[in-house]
């Protein structure tokens, strides 16, 4: 008799949800989403994402257009592609899609969504902003340790060879790892399963970073204890840890915490120049009247008895025109760090709902025809003569992002990677090896948080005389 009560109770309670369901769909206003291909039962829309996300949103909005939406298994996905779609999300609905979608990357590889990139808008991520503005990356900050950058690129011009060091091979694997596709991430009961492998990969890479981080911070503190009250703060990590030691900040910053934020400073800087860097190379290499037109700057404004500072590029109008075409057709984030929906929000009259997750295709927008002539073509000379903003004003040219998001870093990569680049073509003859043809330079792409060659691509590039 008890039996027959439940299996009542069971009947009726799945009869009431079932004529709820029917009602609140009769009732709910019709919803305008973007549109975009028909999605599959449990896997969504990731049947049409190959190897290179950026290339597959590409070539599905040239089908679908600027604003489209996919389902990642249960997951809706809306991929922005022109300029004006860009606007939209970075500054019109800018506060809608301030935070960030709670993937694998940004628990496994960044203390558990603790860093800069990753952190979900709130107090701590605005906090996590202020330290960097304040501390690290203020103009008064940028000039105090002016000289400091200067030897270290005598260093680097120095020691071409001895780069591939294992730190370098880390945050290599940081960004790769940062910027996959994870299934798991889309359809969380596979993610026990982790069929590609990447998690693991992600747990190995945060152990060995993680015993790196820890050296750095017990050697700070062993100075501190060693000092004691003549300890004044030299670096970053020393500002970090008094900051935490002292509960200067609204939110704790903890162990984690700070491990995190150093390596915000250390992968942004180490990765993202040398990337922008070696692609300016790969293009100019692949047309030598640039390299000629540049080298011939450079002697008449530098003269060949110094290197380049930071403070000529205000006189070195080609050599930026090359870097912002480089950061046009091979920007250094191709799909921006993804933003997440944190409500509901009518974007150019289609609705986008709660927990959505928003990629900006950078790659894509940097050759919409719309925006750019030739836009297939390396063409430095179509930035001279004009104003350039990199700030996230021009949303057809966004190499740091845009927005509360934006990259708080940029004014610091310009600086290094102008320098950079101004002093390895002032000071060394770039070349290809013989037999070689400018065409036979690869470009081919391999995916990651920031787009890279494919291993192998420069091989036979790049050899100074």
């Amino acid at each position: 008799m008890e039996s027959s009560w439940i299996l009542f109770a069971l009947l009726y309670a799945a009869v009431v949800a079932f004529v709820a369901k029917l009602i609140i769909k009769r009732t709910k206003p019709n919803r305008k989403i973007p549109p975009g291909p028909k999605p599959w039962p449990i896997i969504g829309n990731l049947n049409l994402i190959g190897p290179i996300p950026h290339q597959s949103f590409h070539l599905l909005s040239q089908k679908y257009g600027e604003i489209m939406q996919l389902k990642f298994g249960k997951y809706p996905v809306v991929v922005a592609s022109s300029p004006e779609m860009a606007r939209q999300f970075l500054r019109v609905h800018d506060a809608s899609f301030a935070s960030r979608p709670s993937l694998a990357a940004g628990k496994y590889t960044s203390y558990n969504y603790s860093d800069l990139v990753w952190a979900p808008h709130g107090p701590y991520w605005r906090q996590t902003r202020r330290i960097y503005f304040f501390e690290v990356l203020s103009p008064k900050k940028l000039d105090l340790y002016k000289q400091v950058r200067a030897n270290e690129r005598q260093h680097f011009l120095s020691n071409l060879q001895a780069l591939a060091d294992e730190l370098h091979e880390m945050v290599d694997e940081w960004f790769l790892l940062s910027g996959v596709l994870n299934i798991g991430d889309w359809i969380p009961w596979m993610n026990p399963f982790d069929l590609q492998g990447y998690v693991k990969k992600m747990k190995a890479l945060n152990k060995k970073m993680n015993k790196f981080y820890n050296y750095v911070i017990d050697d700070h503190l062993a100075r501190r204890v060693e000092e004691k009250d003549k300890f004044t703060p030299r670096d970053f990590v020393d500002t970090l840890l008094k900051m935490a030691e002292d509960g200067e900040v609204e939110v704790e910053l903890t162990r984690d915490s700070v491990k995190a934020l150093i390596q915000n400073l250390i992968v942004g800087s180490m990765d993202t120049s040398a990337t922008t860097i070696e692609w300016a190379i790969h293009e100019i290499l692949r047309h030598p009247r640039i390299i000629e037109k540049a080298k011939e700057e450079l002697d008449e404004v530098i003269g060949r008895e110094r290197w380049v500072e930071e403070d000529d590029s205000s006189r070195l109008p080609y050599l930026d025109a090359i870097l912002t075409e480089t950061f046009r057709l091979h920007p250094l984030a191709t799909l921006l760090v993804p933003h997440y929906a944190i409500q509901d929000c009518n974007v150019v009259g289609y609705d986008i709902s709660k927990g959505t997750t928003v990629f900006v295709n950078v790659w894509s927008i940097g050759r919409d025809p719309k925006a750019w002539d030739s836009p297939n073509d390396f063409l430095p000379e179509r930035f001279l003569g004009k104003e350039i903003d990199l700030s996230g004003s021009n949303f057809a040219l966004l190499p740091f992002g845009s927005g509360r998001r934006i990259c708080p870093g940029y004014h610091l990569g310009l600086k290094v990677v102008r320098t950079m680049l101004g002093n390895l073509l002032h000071g060394f003859d770039l070349k290809l090896v013989d037999g070689m043809r400018p065409e036979d330079v690869s470009l081919e792409e391999e995916h990651a948080m920031e787009i890279e060659m494919e291993p192998g691509g420069g091989r036979g590039v790049g050899d100074a005389d």
